[in-house]
């Protein structure tokens, strides 16, 4: 076994790396870029060597950079994680030139299985069901938009080298297309250095089912079973879990055996992924293969018993497998959280984590994390602050525990996805399972703006609030007041009795003055609900919905009630940034008359671009922000002529 291995990689997988290095006793490497001097990886690992600024392509996906901090730490093996270098030929080759072991699979195999283009090929040739599609590098706009016509809209295109949603565009008609191809091969070219892009038919409303692979150098291979992962946004995913329910026997194991298939034609070994698309009637199609670890993978790890980066470790090193696999036990989920906001089309959000407390880690939860409250999250890399997981007998108590944990996760200081991924995790078609990859989209078209709660449970929380008030306005005031408006209801506190309208409710609960998060019950119904001070209001989250609430004197309530209403100010003469992130490029000028649809400008954010259109018909005023230009949220780049 290795005495000393670097990984090349930062945040939440390379603390993931470091937990399972130690235990078997293995000295480990961290390297860093300027954003993450102070990063918790670079505090966890044995050493950890700087390898140049804060830009990927300076730093994590340098090559050379990460060759020459092998050298100078000795370290005998390099394990690359997940994005980055860990699914680059080149990189792997170089490792070997070294003398370095590659904790991953042969270079032969990341060529014939990683370049999606080449995957492909080797599916077919293996016999392997495959999606059909234009199976080569797109040209040209007018290429594409003959291959379009011929395969039939609607398609997809995809990087050959990409992952994680990035370098991939759903196209229904011609104009799609050439816009399309631009941005996948421009996303390609700035997330993984290689623009090439092909293109699929793009089945509607299908699920995404992978298969997790492990095989060792004796021509061992193993299927560890399945992974569902439908729920994504914009190719991403944000929920995953095993195994699936969606499976029958019959088709797990031709899935399964299909996996197998084609991790043996090209000669695989270690842990990797086999992803599927799958019809509504269970029909499936390879989709691609992932030459490296999932980020998902512990739930496959909760159901199966493994530790696969330990398994990883031990095929690099040349051991042989010897598993005795067993049916899948009980039933694990993951949730995703990330720096985003879902009140706006879920764009990403940058800032320091002012508050960052995660529920405590009982029985049956589990946080991959590589972060502390303090962090920054940046513009630079990947929007993931943690990975929550839960694990139940079956998948009913799984969802449970994830609901309750996902209550008790406090996040502050920019915004994130807890709300929603709470909602998500109690909507009825995740119990019944009745969703697909267009689920998210199709339910909240234009952004998330909190679950819908039963009149019960808003109720509830307006008592707990009312509650918490009391208790603060008594410390502060010594005030005697018992009665509170909240959201146009009065509410009336008596102790441990409080009635919402006309509903009398009782709380028994153990919290005290400066705990975010009451815990306790309302007439027998358990409750974890958080209540934040914020001036004199408070922000207060529970179930997937957020309240902002202000309790008022009955008095200052009836004179609130003859207020004017203050009017918001115009912005729609201001084309403005959704999001942090660098203006790549303004595609108009000063004085241009531009057409409703028309695009204005595009903004890369954590290595997604994204493309601000024309709302309206008018006339460019003047050029506010040139290309180049870093923007903060709400920033001004382009004013129309009034």
């Amino acid at each position: 076994m290795f005495k000393k291995i670097l990984i090349a990689n930062r945040g939440e997988i390379a603390c993931r790396i470091i937990r399972t290095a130690k235990r078997m006793g293995i000295a480990t490497v961290a390297v860093y870029s300027d954003a993450d001097a102070g990063a918790r990886h670079v505090e966890e690992a044995d050493e950890a060597i700087h390898i140049g600024k804060s830009q990927a392509s300076e730093s994590y996906l340098n090559i050379e950079k990460i060759i020459a901090a092998v050298k100078a730490s000795g370290a005998e093996a390099v394990h690359p994680g997940y994005g980055f270098l860990s699914e680059n030929a080149v990189f792997c080759r170089r490792l070997g030139e070294e003398g370095v072991a590659f904790i991953g699979p042969p270079v032969t195999a990341i060529e014939a299985l990683g370049d999606k283009i080449a995957s492909k090929h080797l599916a077919q040739k293996a016999g392997v069901t495959t999606v059909p599609g234009y199976v080569g590098a797109l040209q040209s706009a007018d290429e594409a938009v003959r291959v379009a016509r011929d395969i039939g809209y609607p398609v997809i295109l995809k990087a050959s080298a990409g992952g994680g949603g990035k370098g991939m565009r759903v196209a229904r008609n011609d104009a799609d297309i050439r816009e399309g191809l631009q941005l996948a091969q421009s996303e390609a070219q700035s997330s993984f250095g290689d623009a090439r892009v092909f293109m699929e038919k793009y089945i509607e409303n299908p699920r995404h089912i992978e298969v997790q692979i492990l095989g060792d150098q004796h021509g061992n291979t193993y299927a560890l079973y399945e992974r569902e992962c439908s729920l994504q946004r914009r190719h991403q995913k944000v929920i995953e879990e095993a195994p699936s329910p969606f499976l029958d026997d019959k088709t797990r194991k031709a899935m399964c055996e299909q996996a197998v298939m084609l991790a043996k034609a090209a000669g695989y070994y270690s842990a990797g992924t086999i992803e599927f698309i799958v019809a509504p009637d269970k029909r499936f199609y390879f989709l691609e293969m992932n030459t490296r670890l999932q980020v998902e993978h512990p739930v496959t790890e909760l159901i199966t018993g493994l530790d696969l980066v330990e398994q990883m470790l031990r095929v690099a090193a040349g051991e042989k497998l010897a598993l005795k696999l067993e049916p899948p036990k009980g039933h694990a989920i993951e949730a995703r959280v990330y720096a985003e906001d879902p009140s706006r089309n879920f764009l990403p959000s940058i800032g320091r984590l002012t508050t960052y407390r995660p529920p405590e880690m009982i029985d049956g939860l589990r946080l991959d994390d590589g972060v502390r409250e303090g962090d920054e999250i940046s513009m630079f890399y990947d929007p993931m602050i943690a990975k929550l997981i839960t694990y139940g007998p079956d998948r009913a108590v799984a969802t449970k525990r994830m609901a309750d944990a996902l209550d008790r996760f406090e996040i502050e200081g920019l915004r994130h996805n807890l709300t929603f991924l709470a909602a998500l995790i109690r909507h009825p078609r995740f119990a019944s399972f009745d969703f697909s990859t267009a689920f998210i989209g199709t339910e909240w078209p234009k952004g998330f703006d909190g679950a819908k709660v039963s009149p019960e449970v808003e109720q509830r929380v307006f008592a707990i609030t009312a509650y918490v008030h009391q208790a603060h306005a008594q410390r502060a005031y010594m005030q005697t007041t018992s009665a509170w408006v909240l959201a146009g209801v009065q509410v009336n506190v008596a102790g441990s009795y409080i009635t919402v309208g006309t509903q009398r409710l009782h709380l028994h609960t153990e919290w005290q003055l400066g705990q975010p998060i009451w815990l306790g019950s309302v007439d027998g119904h358990p409750m974890a609900v958080q209540v934040r001070v914020q001036g004199k209001s408070y922000h207060v989250r529970h179930a997937g919905r957020e309240w902002h609430l202000t309790p008022l004197t009955l008095r200052a309530a009836e004179l609130a009630a003859q207020m004017p209403v203050k009017a918001a100010p115009d912005l729609s003469r201001f084309l403005l940034s959704p999001m942090p992130g660098l203006l790549l490029r303004v595609d108009v000028k000063a004085g241009d008359e531009v057409k409703a649809g028309q695009v204005l400008a595009v903004v890369e954010a954590m290595k997604m671009e994204n493309v601000l259109r024309a709302t309206n018909d008018g006339t460019v005023a003047k050029v506010v922000a040139a290309a180049g230009s870093s923007l903060a949220v709400d920033a001004v780049i382009l004013e129309f002529a009034k």
